[in-house]
């Protein structure tokens, strides 16, 4: 072994830079932060080369007095904190002081700033982290910190950098993701002389995430707004129908400051539980505001990962403000027609910039199961809406409802009694669309105790003292009502598969067989349903994979909470001796291997996802079927599910109703 010894100073400056500055991208984040700290207004942010060959932001912040200029690229020298008490409440995006001294010790840097009570401002060279010159300098208040060179003296990191045009998508996904968690701040992005980005800085969310997002996504997303329990979190959130094929377009801010978070990734997936399809993800911006003292910044030397006091309460608010937004939303999926453009709500101030998705290189999430911070029970944000009652709500019909026709045999649909009839009630004493009311969740996982239970979203006061925490007998506010409709008639039906509604100058097709069984979940989710179980004169045996064997044979008991006996057969196959009673003898294998395959994509045998696994094949093994012939009732109340806002999405996520408007329609024959 040789002998310990203390590095030079040059080379321990040479490692710290590479704990903070990875690649251009870094040199970016690093910078910009400091603009922030600085008050800035606008920033701009040159690049060349992918930002090898220079790196330039300009900032209209207040600089730095000619005197400080030099002490602020040593190491730990910073303006942001003065004293360890200071790290127990950081409310600054930069505070450790190394930045620029990382930047110096592997680049050539030259700083051009004025403070306001300024008349001249300052020139400052910096070389491998060593002052080359000094010198006043006419300028406009702020600061222009310039690097060029990046790596020249270190040629082993300088030989892993990726290709140019890598390293400025890296470089714009910051920008972007800064633009995003100040709106405030008006961004300029320029790359090899051609501008590529502006946001407005107007302080309107809506407008940067237009201005970077584009405005397809723009258009797709939810307003999200929730506060309890000292945090606030809002943002917006994808519509269930316009989730993508990657988290890549999931942004998480916790006070101002970009964060990869795994518990606000799986609390904003959890909130689109059963209303988005399999494999696709929500995109969202969300701002997250807590108490500076219960967020720890210092866990990174990027500062992109936090380590929260309270997780269980961050689960609880994201989930519940997310949720909240999606059950506000009465909107249904248009008709896309060649030539009719989709309504745009954006201002026309606003830029639209469509990023380039193969250009873009935004770091995702590691998913953690939700299994991990699911809420306690009562939370009101995260309960099953009840099926409304369908008595109270009637469509505007031309002649009194026929009696039910005698079941086909080719019609699954099953009648209790008929709707009483009876006459619409007049216009005033007309009773409002009810409201989803909240039902018993399904059984929840035990949280720990040391974590406390979440808070609903929008519920408690966020300047609420430290330790008031609403008690748990008080009551949830009620979920908002769905705006009146209005009156609607049942045409007929297409192809024995979509319900044709016409209401006011817009026509829906409704898919019954997604609606029908969309109501059958909810129905037996809030039901807290438990099959009858059924023992199968001959067992059904088959072979799954080794992997999904083991895991059906680990999982014995939480299968026979749902009505299956199985026990191995052999060495490598399954005998299953009993079954809930909904499934057919030929279902009983893919409804197990399916659960199997749920259980382990989710990483966890969480009982609540196998429940409503399960749930979701009763509610579609029991739904009528699209090409089966219906009669008129059964239109009629497939129709009254989706009119009243009882049914948005199908279990599995797909939309269960299309709007097609008058105009579109027109558009198409050339009459508008």
């Amino acid at each position: 072994m040789s002998d310990i010894c203390v590095l030079p100073s040059h080379v321990a400056d040479l490692i710290a830079a590479g704990e903070v500055v990875e690649r251009p991208a870094s040199v970016v984040k690093e910078l910009m932060e400091n603009a922030i700290d600085a008050g800035a207004s606008a920033v701009t942010v040159e690049i060349s080369r992918g930002g090898m060959a220079l790196i330039r932001v300009t900032d209209d912040g207040c600089g730095i007095p000619a005197d400080q200029a030099p002490t602020a690229f040593l190491r730990h020298a910073t303006s942001k904190i003065s004293g360890e008490r200071d790290l127990e409440a950081i409310s600054t995006l930069g505070f450790r002081g190394e930045a620029l001294a990382a930047i110096s010790a592997v680049a050539r840097v030259e700083l051009l700033t004025r403070t306001e009570d300024s008349e001249l401002g300052t020139s400052l060279t910096v070389e491998a982290g060593a002052v080359v010159g000094q010198e006043e300098a006419g300028c406009p208040k702020g600061t222009v910190m310039s690097v060029r060179d990046l790596f020249f003296n270190t040629p082993a990191r300088l030989k892993f950098m990726k290709k140019d045009a890598a390293e400025g998508a890296a470089v714009f996904a910051v920008v972007q993701r800064t633009a995003l968690s100040h709106p405030e701040l008006s961004v300029k992005f320029i790359r090899d002389g051609k501008q590529e980005l502006l946001t407005p800085g107007d302080g309107q969310l809506k407008s940067a995430v237009y201005a970077i997002m584009g405005r397809d996504i723009a258009l797709g997303f939810l307003l999200v707004k929730g506060s309890g329990d000292g945090m606030t979190a809002e943002g917006f959130a994808s519509l269930p129908a316009c989730c993508r094929g990657s988290r890549g377009y999931q942004h998480f801010f916790v006070n101002g400051r970009y964060v990869k978070s795994r518990v606000m990734t799986a609390a904003v997936e959890e909130a689109y539980k059963n209303q988005k399809m399999v494999g696709k993800f929500p995109g969202c911006v969300i701002h997250l505001t807590v108490r500076p003292g219960e967020v720890d910044v210092n866990v990174h030397p990027t500062k992109t990962e936090v380590k929260f006091q309270r997780e269980q309460a961050v689960f609880g608010a994201v989930y519940g403000a997310v949720l909240s937004a999606l059950n506000r939303d009465h909107t249904r999926p248009q008709a896309v027609l060649p030539g009719v453009r989709a309504r745009d709500t954006v201002t026309s101030n606003q830029t639209s910039l469509p990023l380039n998705d193969r250009a873009r290189e935004v770091s995702g999430t590691q998913f953690m199961p939700a299994s991990r911070f699911r809420p306690a029970p009562g939370f009101a944000p995260g309960r099953q809406p009840e099926p409304p009652d369908l008595s109270k709500v009637r469509p505007k019909t031309e002649a009194a409802p026929t009696p039910p026709p005698e079941k086909k045999k080719d019609s699954p649909f099953r009648w209790v009694e008929p709707l009483p009839e009876r006459e619409p009630p007049a216009p005033a004493e007309e009773p409002p669309l009810p409201s989803p009311a909240p039902a018993r969740p399904a059984e929840e996982k035990p949280i720990p105790a040391e974590k406390p239970a979440p808070v609903p979203a929008e519920r408690a006061d966020p300047a609420q003292e430290e330790g008031d925490r609403p008690r748990p007998e008080e009551a949830p506010e009620p979920l908002p009502a769905a705006p009146e409709e209005e009156p609607w008639t049942v045409r007929g039906e297409l192809f024995h598969t979509y319900v044709l509604v016409e209401q006011g100058d817009k026509v829906l097709l409704i898919d019954k067989h997604a609606a029908h069984e969309r109501a059958n979940f909810d129905r037996l989710k809030a039901a807290d349903y438990r099959p009858m179980v059924q023992e199968l004169l001959t067992p059904v045996a088959f072979s799954p994979a080794p992997e999904e064997l083991a895991l059906l044979l680990e999982q014995t008991e939480l299968l026979a909470q749902f009505g299956f006996e199985v026990e191995q057969f052999g060495s490598g196959a399954l005998a299953v001796r009993s079954a809930p009673d909904y499934l057919d003898a030929g279902d009983i294998e893919s409804a197990l291997c399916g659960l199997a395959r749920r259980l382990r994509t989710a990483g966890t045998a969480d009982p609540d996802s196998a429940r409503d696994e399960l749930l979701h094949t009763m509610a579609c093994k029991a739904a009528i079927k699209g090409g089966w012939s219906s009669g008129p009732q059964e239109l009629e109340e497939v129709a009254r599910l989706v009119m009243s806002g009882a049914v948005k999405y199908c279990p599995h996520g797909r939309p269960v109703a299309i709007e097609l408007t008058k105009r579109q329609l027109e558009k198409q024959f050339r009459r508008g």
